[in-house]
């Protein structure tokens, strides 16, 4: 359906525009719409319209495949590529970069500097400029990296944490024998029985208590390197024949457990049995002795890395800024003052001043990405990708305000406006309205998600959009002016945290004092809102502090924590299988009169087991193909065709409908479809109050964003009967919704105040803080200048506060 158009904006036939002709990508529904170019963008819409099918998997998709088009086949198989486009035709259309929200958990291994690529960067000015000892040969790169068999340490293989079998750890009642399994850290059942068995053979007594035995078996037994083989003969089983047994001492075996077992159970179960702390060879830095003896700027690398980026930047300057380097020589001293030197540290410094800039010059490089709030890996991934220098490209972000403070996203808005005024266009998919009223064009799409939606309702200026009638965006497009209404609730009882001191919790308290830890009154029986800018303290106040101060409370039973860590980490966990719901569809199947002819259970309807799925593509739906010179991908499976069951299972239908059609449903239409089962309807209205009725029910977890996979958690949680209170934590739930998903959210967490529970949620969207009964105001700023409480109270008290950078914003959503 062509875009309803501004009148005095109607395009020229000339260039200058992206015109899309016929999309129908997902929900898409025929879509013609004309985007300009060297413009900023906002693409609007409730979750699940169809603006991310519209940006990134119609126009980005397109941009990328002309491209590979260009690229050999041979390297094109080396490159991520995604499916072509179902448009009928794109013109106008320039090259484009993509940057959007990361699926999934990122790794341990992962810090600022890989996730910022100035890692690469800084071990090469440490390879080729650093200043190295008398004698010492030169180094590659790759020996700076703890991540690399050159450059990891070699006792705690480039993780900094060490972990050391004792015997406190290995034997935790010394007052046993070894028969009755003095030594904790060996394996349980025959394996321990073995290894008891092996140690009497080798002459070692096992029924004296451990204490009494002497310092020296002890030590052998427990730290031993030997591996001897014995042959025991088993004395109580008279059916047993001789064999050949081999002895692993507790360290030994503590330490294969934990490097080589494919088992989580296993290694997590050895964990028990170490001390762990940081590596005393490398002294935590995960590194060889030989990178670190090198230095720049008197710095070893590993000392580089742990200064904030703003220290960075003036470590580098001398270097940055030498007027008369010296040419480059096969010496290896110090390359400090050389042309290498220069080029690297100039490069490098102008980066790290793209963070400093972005409010991120408290970071350090080797700060772990696990730890970095929301607001602060977003920044991050902004300044690298935006800092290309590229002209005439368009930039597609997905939501890029995600998780940054109002006071934050006014340095994003002036990098976006940098990049149009560099002559690129930028088209972001957004729902901060701030950032939508700074755009030059909106495109908005619905009205509604999944089947309701994918039709551009308008494409023109914002001012435009007032007159859509059919928009569900227009109204929260100007800013708050009548006043919030909202009825305070009265505290049940206080949690009092005293002298705490987590990261950068620390400081002036609550009553202005200053020193020690940080002391706070939460408030039970209401909603708190924790609010601050990116890296404030929020995350680890609530994250970090709160869980285990607060089961010691006598009024609260239980603490529930709603994180954005992945439902599930294949593709076979899904919406679904995680509320629970399909187990009553498996059921509401097997007892259809067909199902009950054959004499199927539940069990036939499962993808997971054997009988009712296709073994071809053993019930993932699709299966990998592989090609010569082209790059590997999936694709629906040959004999189900992405339906996941054999053709005898789908020949079962229970109104209509196959268990394949179930899970091709959205949440919305599911509600209808299965409204006669209470344990999937009450999962399914649960799902919809959170702003999720646009998710398929077989939606894999991969798939699913960290902000979806919080709220189907909090889904699961509303659709069961508690009893007792409960303390909901919650870190920045409205991560992509809609302004109208928002206020179904924010219902939600008010009914579960008004059950007699207390909610805390860590949040950025003001519409939700002033809606809230108490505000913690964390600050002034991030990293070490925060950490600290600078305002707290109900809405209205904090918006008063001179010293609250949160202030003027929740000023503005209070309508005041």
């Amino acid at each position: 359906m062509p875009a309803s158009l501004h009148p005095a904006d109607q395009p020229p036939s000339s260039d200058g525009f992206i015109r899309v002709r016929g999309a129908r990508e997902h929900n898409l529904q025929d879509v013609d719409v004309d985007i300009p170019r060297d413009r900023i963008v906002a693409f609007t819409g409730v979750s699940g319209s169809g603006k991310s099918s519209l940006a990134f998997g119609t126009v980005f998709a397109e941009a990328q495949r002309r491209f590979l088009e260009s690229v050999a086949p041979y390297a094109r198989r080396l490159i991520a590529q995604g499916s072509t486009p179902h448009v009928d035709e794109i013109t106008g259309l320039p090259p484009a970069v993509a940057l959007q929200q990361p699926r999934g958990a990122p790794s341990t291994r992962s810090t600022v500097g890989t996730l910022t690529t100035l890692s690469n960067s800084v071990r090469m000015l440490y390879s080729r400029a650093g200043t190295y000892p008398e004698g010492a040969e030169q180094l590659y790169s790759d020996s700076f990296s703890p991540n690399t068999v050159v450059g990891a340490c070699p006792r705690c293989h480039g993780l900094g944490t060490a972990h050391e079998v004792t015997e406190a750890s290995a034997v935790h009642d010394p007052s046993l024998s070894i028969r009755e399994g003095a030594i904790t850290a060996w394996p349980g059942a025959w394996q321990g029985k073995n290894l008891r068995d092996v140690t009497a053979v080798l002459g070692y007594d096992i029924d004296r208590p451990w204490r009494e035995l002497p310092r020296e078996d002890r030590d052998w037994l427990l730290f031993t390197e030997e591996q001897p083989v014995v042959e025991v003969h088993p004395k109580r089983d008279r059916v047993a024949k001789p064999y050949k047994g081999r002895f692993w001492s507790a360290r030994q075996y503590t330490l294969h457990t934990l490097a080589d077992s494919q088992s989580e159970t296993q290694r997590n179960k050895a964990l028990r049995f170490v001390e762990s702390g940081p590596c005393q060879l490398c002294h935590g830095s995960g590194l060889t002795r030989a990178a670190l003896a090198v230095t720049f700027g008197g710095l070893n690398i590993a000392e580089f890395n742990a200064l904030p980026l703003s220290e960075v930047a003036e470590v580098l300057r001398p270097a940055a800024t030498l007027t008369h380097p010296e040419p480059a020589t096969s010496r290896v001293t110090s390359g400090e003052r050389s042309e290498v030197a220069q080029s690297i540290a100039h490069d490098l410094r102008s980066r790290v001043e793209v963070l400093v800039g972005l409010g991120l010059g408290y970071l350090g490089l080797d700060r772990a990405t696990p730890t970095l709030s929301p607001g602060e890996t977003q920044r991050l991934r902004i300044a690298t990708q935006l800092r290309s220098g590229l002209f005439g490209v368009v930039y597609v972000l997905d939501e890029p305000s995600a998780g940054l403070h109002p006071a934050d996203s006014e340095s994003l808005v002036q990098v976006l406006d940098d990049l149009r005024a560099s002559g690129n266009s930028v088209f972001v998919v957004e729902h901060d309205m701030d950032i939508v009223r700074r755009a030059d064009w909106i495109v908005d799409v619905g009205p509604g998600a999944g089947s309701g939606g994918g039709r551009v309702l308008y494409s023109g200026p914002p001012e435009g959009l007032a007159e859509v009638s059919e928009s569900v965006t227009r109204r929260y497009l100007q800013p708050r002016t009548e006043p919030v209404v909202h009825e305070q609730r009265q505290p049940v009882g206080t949690l009092k945290l005293r002298d705490v001191t987590l990261h950068n919790l620390r400081g002036a308290t609550e009553r202005g004092a200053t020193g020690g830890g940080l002391d706070v009154d939460l408030p039970l029986g209401v909603m708190t809102a924790v609010t601050g800018v990116s890296g404030s303290g929020k995350s680890s106040l609530v994250g970090g502090v709160l869980p285990e101060v607060a089961t010691h409370h006598p009024i609260v039973s239980r603490v529930f924590e709603v994180d954005q860590k992945p439902i599930g980490r294949t593709p076979r966990s899904n919406l679904a299988t995680y509320t629970g719901m399909f187990d009553a569809v498996r059921q509401a199947f097997a007892a259809t009169d067909d199902a009950c002819t054959r004499g199927w259970t539940a069990g036939r309807f499962s993808f997971n087991v054997e009988g009712g799925r296709c073994e071809v593509c053993q019930g993932e739906g699709s299966v990998s193909v592989e090609l010569l010179f082209l790059p590997g991908s999936w694709a629906p499976c040959p004999e189900c065709h992405g339906a996941r069951y054999n053709a005898e299972t789908l020949e079962v239908r229970r109104n209509g409908s196959t268990i394949a059609d179930v899970l091709a449903m959205t949440v919305d239409d599911a509600s209808e479809a299965l409204a006669d089962l209470p344990a999937a309807a009450r999962a399914l209205d649960a799902l919809r109050s959170v702003g999720l009725g646009y998710l398929r029910l077989g939606q894999p977890a991969p798939e699913l964003s960290g902000g979806e996979a919080q709220r189907i958690k909090l889904a699961t949680e509303l659709q069961r009967a508690r009893s007792g209170h409960t303390l909901y934590l919650l870190d920045e739930p409205t991560t992509g919704l809609h302004p109208a998903d928002v206020e179904l959210l924010t219902e939600q967490l008010q009914r579960l105040t008004d059950a007699g529970n207390t909610v805390v949620v860590v949040e950025h969207v003001m519409s939700v803080v002033a809606q809230a009964d108490h505000v913690i105001d964390m600050g002034p700023a991030g990293g070490d200048e925060g950490g600290r409480v600078v305002a707290a109270g109900t809405p209205t008290e904090v918006a008063a506060s001179a010293a609250s950078r949160t202030a003027p914003y929740l000023r503005t959503a209070l309508g005041s």
